[in-house]
């Protein structure tokens, strides 16, 4: 007997309709699907009248999960590769388990369809005809921002994921790091009471402070650079001029850049740069 196929099999992200015929052919066919969230993936079998048994494969399990399932592959059953919603791999469990059939030589086969990534993307309205996922940033403060910073100088659109809670920091860093950058928020995509957000940085920053109602996961796409956004986002909010007013008060650099990027919305790095500019400038100048 030869060895059964992996299966990686998209899922709806809320909306029970959101499933090809392909998926529930393959869902139906298999001897088990491994499922991120087997409460969530019962509820779209129970819909479509679905029998499979299902075990359960989340991330704190994968690595010592993995190798049961590709043995069973290797005695001929089929799986059907699941996560919680959207696309296995793609921020959820299943790295461990693809590439270990491949290791093993077994047949895997992804089943495309719903992905919160794709969805936001075609919906958002801005420039990302090519874009950088970045899923999950640090959720310490100090690892969130020095990626960030990183992320300052990407001329292609950015996509984030992030839960709900931490939403309100996220995009207060993000405004202070990448500056008045277009965004779309994201939230309950294809569910009832699906939510989107547009706006600058700053402008979406100040939306969400201080709340804390904004549930479950959400995705952000955060534009790509233009040539306005990437060359004169500065000039523009007359960052110059403050600054100057700033040193020449005597303000160190770092105040006068911190208090200055947060009276523009632009990201505190260039604003730092350019204070440091400036204050050589002033001090190169004659007496």
């Amino acid at each position: 007997m030869g060895s059964g196929t992996l299966y990686v099999v998209a899922t709806p992200l809320g909306n029970l309709e959101d499933v090809t015929l392909r998926a529930l052919r393959v869902l139906r066919e298999v001897g088990l699907i491994a499922a991120e969230d087997t409460r969530r993936t019962r509820i779209l079998l129970g819909r479509h009248g679905i029998g499979t048994p299902v075990t359960s494969y989340y991330d704190a399990v994968e690595r010592e999960r993995a190798p049961r399932l590709i043995a069973e592959l290797l005695s001929g059953k089929s799986i059907a590769l699941v996560s919680d919603a959207g696309t296995p791999g793609i921020a959820d469990p299943g790295y461990h388990l693809v590439r270990g059939a491949v290791a093993a030589g077994v047949s895997v086969v992804p089943v495309p369809g719903p992905s919160a990534v794709a969805a936001l993307i075609s919906v958002a309205g801005v420039p990302a005809e090519r874009f950088c996922f970045e899923g999950f940033l640090p959720a310490r403060a100090s690892a969130r921002a020095r990626r960030l910073a990183e992320l300052a100088r990407e001329p292609r659109a950015i996509v984030l994921l992030e839960s709900g809670r931490r939403l309100a920091a996220l995009l207060a860093a993000a405004a202070e790091a990448l500056g008045p950058r277009e965004a779309v928020i994201g939230r309950e995509l294809t569910k009832r009471h699906e939510e989107l957000l547009r706006g600058s940085l700053p402008e979406l920053a100040a939306r969400v402070r201080g709340t804390d109602a904004v549930r479950g996961e959400v995705t952000v796409v955060i534009a790509a650079q233009t040539a306005e956004t990437a060359t004169a986002p500065l000039e523009e909010a007359g960052v110059d001029e403050r600054l100057r007013v700033r040193l020449a008060a005597g303000e160190s650099v770092r105040d006068a850049a911190v208090a200055v990027a947060r009276e523009t919305g632009s990201g505190r790095r260039d604003v730092y740069q350019r204070a440091l500019v400036l204050a050589r400038a002033r001090r190169a100048r004659p007496c």
